[in-house]
């Protein structure tokens, strides 16, 4: 037996966890027709498999039909939905873990123009600003039916064999009512705190009538809304305690604040340079006042913090949740000894903020999370044969193929043409808050030590050294240049961000920065020129600033730029610049009301994208046997590239990243990730 205080087990109830580590539940829409499919399944099975005791699935598992998905969530309140829990439940609970479920209404937490087009409701009608949604106040007989609803849904639960349910009591239905900001009702279910927890009691009646005491019950709830409109901390104590004392819960899953704006949300789901484990402490407390098996999860991204939240007594089951997205095998690694192999969650955001955008959520540098029926979390070494992989370029793409490689067993030398890995990362980083994303690059140089990886450093390589080298494969992850073709005169008068967070280039006085990109790169220099004291400016063709950038990660920017008093101009998309004496005149086109508008500043930063650095791969591609041409549907499929149009080809090419062109680190590490696995 260990020592180690997150490897002692604990016994909930009947359930006896394996260890202390568990994993939130959260929605990383990968439902099909709003049922845990397979995807859903293998997500949670992978964490199963890297060692968690307990994985908590369905983040706001819907229990009725006036509660539309907002974002994949489960549809509980389907009968068909037990099969497909049964298996995943199955699958869990062979690897070794126990699987829960988070049952909710949204309450005002979604849209009425989803779903049915039925109205919403809520404690009030009082809108919810995330969701800009105005809820019908609930009347006497929607509480029958919603109160019934849990009931069922939690029927369903038992039957397909999980171990216990979870009330999401934080920002959605229950949790509006026990707000003073969102119960507004004068009767028996609004104004004294007794009054604004009926509802939650009658539901958990409702759920003990129907599936009995011996079931686990307990509930995420905010314990303290910090809001001066809303649930204080000693209410929010005491309705745990009385939840506690009423004999209906056997757990209670700490949240501190509220998310009815992103950017109180932001605070909930601290992002990228917040402090470590902001609200511990706080849970800490909620479990010494109210004294039952607490749990609690809010950016603890290390072991270490883990550990000693434990070890303190603070928490009984600590959740590493996005940790386990960029790493779901955390666990395995400590009791193998290879924590220094734990990919690390930098704390960027991408998994939660990729979900409205894209549907579903992904790891920023992990690109086998929520993929894991096609993608593997542990590499296996190759069955064929060992070839001699040249990687050019050492920012996140080349790493990861170079590290993928490697795990498979191929010999891999990487040419990199600065002193240092890491590419656009590197750039980025220069914005102090946002250091951390060089864990990306950290971890990946570590694993290519362990694995024998050979990097040159310095070397700005052409065709004939890729050749020297006899390769049997080669990849191309030189990335890109900034781009500033936007402009159709005066590209020389531009700055980048590049030159700035670079330090070839100073911040100037005055500072128009044009940002047609819409994501993290625009608003990183954005900061780090408010930082600096510049009078900023910041100008996009878009009818909002940053649309790109989630809601957990957004905030940050806008608190920088609001703090400096930054000017932010829409709907204007810049022409070209002209040298007027000392300053740069900036013409600007109005689409809409077709007019030229003009500013003069001291320098203008642009932001565009960037342009491929593909000399080297045109120059490979009639030395290759494939030239350079990818077969997408094996690519997709995880099987090898088998094509080969160029008999007199040596080598296979690939090129990847912003390479091929502008994207993001996901789809660099993605790219690199699926050549390699399949090598």
């Amino acid at each position: 037996m260990s020592n180690d205080p997150l490897l002692q087990p604990f016994q909930l109830k009947h359930l006896t966890l394996r260890n202390r580590m568990m994993s939130t539940a959260h929605e990383p829409g990968y439902t099909e027709d709003g049922l845990p499919k397979e995807r859903y399944r293998l997500y949670h099975a992978e964490k199963a498999k890297g060692g968690i005791a307990m994985t908590m699935i369905g983040g706001s598992s819907v229990v009725d039909i006036d509660s539309p998905q907002a974002f994949g969530n489960i549809q509980l309140h389907k009968d068909e939905s037990v099969k497909w829990l049964r298996e995943l439940a199955d699958d869990v609970h062979d690897h070794g873990a126990a699987v829960m479920i988070q049952i909710t209404h949204l309450g005002s937490r979604t849209n009425w123009n989803k779903g049915d087009w039925l109205p919403i409701i809520d404690a009030s009608h009082i809108q919810e600003p995330a969701h800009r949604a105005y809820p019908k106040e609930m009347e006497d007989w929607d509480f029958e039916r919603v109160i019934t609803a849990y009931a069922d849904s939690a029927e369903r639960v038992k039957a397909a064999g999980l171990d216990g349910i979870e009330l999401e009591c934080a920002s959605h239905l229950i949790a509006h009512f026990w707000s003073p900001a969102t119960n507004k009702r004068e009767d028996e279910y609004g104004g004294s705190l007794e009054n604004r927890m009926r509802l939650v009691n009658d539901i958990l009646t409702a759920i003990r009538k129907r599936i009995g005491h011996e079931f686990i019950v307990g509930v995420r709830m905010v314990c303290d809304e910090v809001w001066d409109k809303g649930l204080s901390r000693d209410e929010g104590v005491e309705i745990a305690r009385r939840l506690k004392a009423g004999g209906l819960i056997d757990f209670v899953n700490v949240i501190r604040g509220h998310v009815s704006e992103d950017e109180a949300l932001s605070h909930v789901i601290p992002n990228m340079g917040t402090a470590s484990a902001p609200h511990l402490d706080f849970a800490g407390e909620v479990r010494q006042n109210v004294k039952i098996p607490t749990f609690h999860a809010a950016r603890i991204q290390d072991v270490a913090t883990a550990r000693h939240a434990i070890a303190s007594g603070k928490l009984d089951m600590i959740a590493m949740t996005r940790a386990h997205l960029a790493d779901p095998h955390i666990i395995r690694k400590v009791i193998e000894g290879k924590e220094d192999q734990i990919r690390p969650c930098v704390g960027m955001g991408f998994c939660i903020d990729s979900i409205y955008p894209a549907g579903n959520a992904t790891c920023v540098h992990n690109a086998a999370t929520g993929r894991e029926g096609s993608l593997a979390h542990v590499i296996r070494k190759t069955n064929g044969p060992m070839h001699k992989i040249v990687v050019v370029g050492a920012g996140p793409g080349g790493l990861e193929a170079a590290r993928v490689a490697a795990e498979r067993g191929h010999k891999v030398t990487v040419f990199e043409a600065g002193s240092k890995a890491g590419g656009q990362i590197l750039i980025t980083a220069a914005l102090k808050r946002r250091r951390e994303i060089l864990g990306i690059v950290d971890w990946r140089l570590s694993e290519c030590e362990r694995l024998g990886v050979e990097f040159h450093y310095n070397r700005f390589v052409d065709e004939s050294d890729v050749v020297a080298e006899e390769p049997d494969v080669v990849v191309v992850a030189t990335g890109g240049l900034p781009n500033v073709d936007c402009l159709e005169e005066g590209q020389e008068l531009a700055t980048t961000s590049w030159d700035i967070l670079g330090g070839s280039v100073q911040p100037a006085k005055n500072v128009l920065v044009y940002d047609d990109n819409g994501s993290h790169p625009a608003m990183t220099i954005a900061e780090f020129l408010a930082d600096a004291g510049s009078n900023l400016e910041v100008v996009t063709p878009a009818r909002t600033l940053a649309p790109d950038i989630g809601a957990t990660s957004y905030p940050a920017y806008f608190r920088a730029l609001n703090k400096a008093g930054a000017k932010i101009t829409l709907n204007l998309r810049i022409e070209r610049l002209e040298r007027r004496g000392n300053r740069i005149a900036v013409i600007l086109f109005d689409e809409y009301s077709k007019v030229c508008v003009e500013k003069e500043v001291d320098q203008v930063v642009v932001e565009s994208g960037t342009k491929p650095m593909d000399e080297l791969y045109f120059s490979l591609k009639p030395l290759s046997r494939n030239q350079g041409e990818i077969d997408y549907r094996a690519f997709i499929a995880g099987k090898p590239q088998v094509v080969a149009n160029n008999p007199g080809g040596k080598f296979q090419l690939f090129r990847i990243g912003d390479a091929v062109a502008s994207r993001n680190i996901h789809a660099a590490i993605y790219d690199a990730h699926r050549f390699m696995a399949a090598v």
